[in-house]
C-alpha cells in the first residue's frame, strides 16, 4: 500500500511508538485530527497514578515536590503544589516578538502531547485531551518568536501554549482571529485546565518546537533539492551546456555518494532528448562547463545526504520521551538531561549551511545566463532591446541579496551558549533559534530558484530555433502560465513573487514528474 502524503492524511492517532513525519506535518500544516489511542490511555493513567503517590508524600522529588532549575532545592509544601504548577506556567510564559508561524505552534502542541502520549510524563488523561480539543478546534496560542534557550526544552514558547490550556493569554481562533483564550475557548466548548502536580513541568520540558520545525524544513528542502535538478538542467540548457558529465557511470560507483548520484540523475532525465543540447553536441570547442553546471550534482548531492542524516536525528528524536523527571516503568521518577537540544539544534545549523549554499550556487548560473560574456550568445542581461531594457538585471540583486543574507544565517547557532538559572542551567543549545534561522534560509531559497527558473526560461526561449527537452519544456510551459516570457521590460516583482508561489505550491515538481516520472 502507498503512504499516504500529508496533505492526504485527515486523522492522526497517537500512540505509545510515536509518530511520522507525514503525521507531523499533516496536524501541523494541514489540519489533521487528533486522538489518543487505547493504548496510550492506559500508559497516561498507569504513570499518574505514581504522580499522585509522591504529590502526596514527602520524598523530595523535582518539579513534583521541589521548585524548578536554581529553586530544586526548595522544599514545597503539600498544600502549595498545585499553585507551583500554575506559577511555573505564568512564569515561563516570558516570550517577546511577533508570533511564530502557525504550524509551528501546532507542531509544537502536537510533539509535546506525543510525549504525553508515551506514558512517561505522569499528566493526566483528562490533560491530554484537552490539548487534543485544542488542536482539533483550530484555537493557535500566540506564541512570541523569542524565549528559549534550547535546553530545560522550549520553555517559553511551551509555557506560552500551556497558558492556552490554562484559559489564560492570547490565541487565534480557528479563522485566524486574535483574542483571549478564555473566549476562544469558551466558543469552542473547551473547558480550561487546573493544573495539578507535575503537570506544568511536564508541559514544557521537550525539544519539541526546534523538532517541528525541523521536520517541516526537511520535508521543504526534499522538494527544494528536486527544484534545484530541474533549474539546474533549464540552466545547462539556456547556456548551451552539455548532458556528458551527469552520465550515472560518472557518479556511482564511481563515487559512491548516493545524494550526488541522486541529482545526476535527476538532471541526466531532464535534459534526455533535448534538441537544444544535441544542437551542439558533436562541435562545441568548449572543452569542460563552468563548475556551477558542471558540479551541481556534487552540491546538491551532498544537500540531499545532509537532509538525510537530518532525518536520522529527527526521526530518532521522534521516538522519544522527552521530559524532566521522567516516570520509569516500574514508577521510579527520575531526573535527566534529554531535554538538551544538542542533537537537534546541530543538524538544524548543518540544513542552513547546506541549503545556503545550494542558493549560492544557483546564483551563479543565473549571473551566467546573464552576462553577455558567458552566456554563449545570449542578449545582455536576457532583455528583449538591450539599452532600452534591463531585462532580468536586477532579478540577479535580488538573488544575491538572499544569497547573501542566508550566508550570514547559515553562521551555528549552537556554538553558542549563554549560561541561564543562576548556573544551573550552564549549557544550553540555541536549537530554538537554529531552527528559526533555518525558517528563513528555506524561504530565502525557494525564491533564490525561483529566480533561476525565471532566468533559465527566459534563457532558453531565447535561443531562436532551438526547443527544450520534453521534461524542461513542460516545466517552462507551467511557468508560463504564471510568468510572461521574452518581451519588453515589465514590473518584474509581481513575476518573481508568481514564480516563488509555484515552487513553494510543488507545482514545478509535478509539471518535472509528468515526463519523467520517477524523478527524485
Amino acid at each position: 500500500m502507498a503512504t499516504k502524503s500529508a496533505d492526504q492524511i485527515t486523522e492522526v492517532v497517537l500512540g505509545t511508538s510515536g509518530l511520522t513525519f507525514s503525521e507531523v506535518i499533516a496536524v501541523a500544516r494541514y489540519g489533521a485530527k487528533v486522538s489518543i489511542s487505547t493504548e496510550s490511555a492506559t500508559a497516561i493513567n498507569s504513570s499518574r497514578k505514581y504522580i499522585e503517590e509522591y504529590a502526596a508524600g514527602g520524598i523530595p522529588v523535582y518539579g513534583v515536590s521541589t521548585g524548578f532549575g536554581a529553586l530544586a532545592n526548595r522544599h514545597i509544601d503539600v498544600k502549595d503544589r498545585a499553585q507551583l504548577q500554575k506559577s511555573l506556567i505564568r512564569s515561563h510564559a516570558a516570550g517577546v516578538g511577533p508570533a511564530v508561524e502557525r504550524e509551528v505552534v501546532r507542531a509544537l502542541i502536537l510533539l509535546r502531547l506525543r510525549t504525553m502520549a508515551s506514558g512517561r510524563t505522569g499528566v493526566r488523561l483528562k490533560l491530554a485531551q484537552t490539548y487534543c480539543d485544542l488542536l482539533n478546534a483550530g484555537i493557535t496560542p500566540v506564541v512570541p518568536e523569542f524565549g528559549s534557550l534550547g535546553c530545560s526544552g522550549d520553555l517559553a514558547p511551551l509555557s506560552h501554549c500551556a497558558l492556552a490550556l490554562m484559559g489564560e493569554g492570547r490565541v487565534h481562533d480557528a479563522n485566524g482571529v486574535e483574542m483571549v483564550t478564555a473566549k476562544a475557548l469558551a466558543a469552542a466548548g473547551i473547558k480550561p485546565i487546573e493544573l495539578e502536580a507535575k503537570e506544568g513541568l511536564a508541559l514544557i520540558n521537550g525539544t519539541d518546537g526546534m523538532l517541528g520545525m525541523l521536520i517541516m524544513a526537511i520535508s521543504d528542502l526534499t522538494e527544494l533539492c528536486t527544484v534545484a535538478d530541474i533549474t539546474t538542467a533549464m540552466s545547462i540548457e539556456g547556456l548551451l551546456g552539455t548532458d556528458r558529465v551527469f552520465s550515472p557511470d560518472l557518479h556511482f560507483p564511481l563515487r559512491p555518494q548516493v545524494g550526488q548520484a541522486q541529482s545526476a540523475a535527476n538532471i541526466f532525465a531532464m535534459l534526455k532528448g533535448s534538441p537544444i543540447v544535441a544542437s551542439h553536441r558533436e562541435n562545441d570547442s568548449r572543452v569542460q562547463d563552468a563548475y556551477s553546471l558542471r558540479c551541481a550534482p556534487q552540491v546538491a548531492g551532498a544537500v540531499r545526504d545532509t537532509i538525510a542524516h537530518a532525518a536520522t536525528i529527527a526521526t530518532r528524536e521522534l521516538a522519544s520521551a522527552i521530559d524532566n523527571p521522567v516516570v520509569l516503568p516500574d514508577g521510579r521518577v527520575e531526573s535527566n538531561g534529554n531535554f538538551h537540544g544538542a542533537p537537534v539544534g546541530y543538524v538544524l545549523d548543518f540544513l542552513a549551511i547546506a541549503a545556503a549554499d545550494l542558493g549560492s550556487i544557483a546564483e551563479r548560473r543565473t549571473d551566467r545566463a546573464l552576462d553577455q560574456n558567458r552566456s554563449a550568445g545570449l542578449a545582455p542581461f536576457l532583455a528583449n532591446d538591450p539599452g532600452v531594457d534591463s531585462g532580468l538585471m536586477i532579478a540577479q540583486y535580488t538573488q544575491a541579496g538572499l544569497v547573501s543574507e542566508n550566508k550570514r544565517l547559515a553562521t551555528p547557532a549552537s556554538v553558542d551558549s549563554i549560561p541561564s538559572s543562576g548556573m544551573q542551567e550552564d549549557h544550553v543549545s540555541m536549537g530554538w533559534s537554529a531552527a528559526r534561522k533555518l525558517r528563513k534560509v528555506v524561504e530565502n531559497l525557494n525564491h533564490i530558484l525561483a529566480i533561476e527558473l525565471v532566468t533559465a526560461a527566459r534563457a532558453i526561449e531565447m535561443r531562436t530555433g532551438l526547443q527544450p527537452g520534453a521534461a524542461t519544456g513542460r516545466v517552462i510551459a507551467e511557468l508560463r502560465k504564471v510568468v510572461g516570457g521574452v518581451g519588453p521590460d515589465r514590473f518584474l516583482s509581481p513575476e518573481l513573487q508568481a514564480a516563488s508561489a509555484l515552487v513553494a505550491s510543488g507545482a514545478v515538481v509535478k509539471a518535472a514528474r509528468e515526463v519523467v516520472a520517477d524523478l527524485i
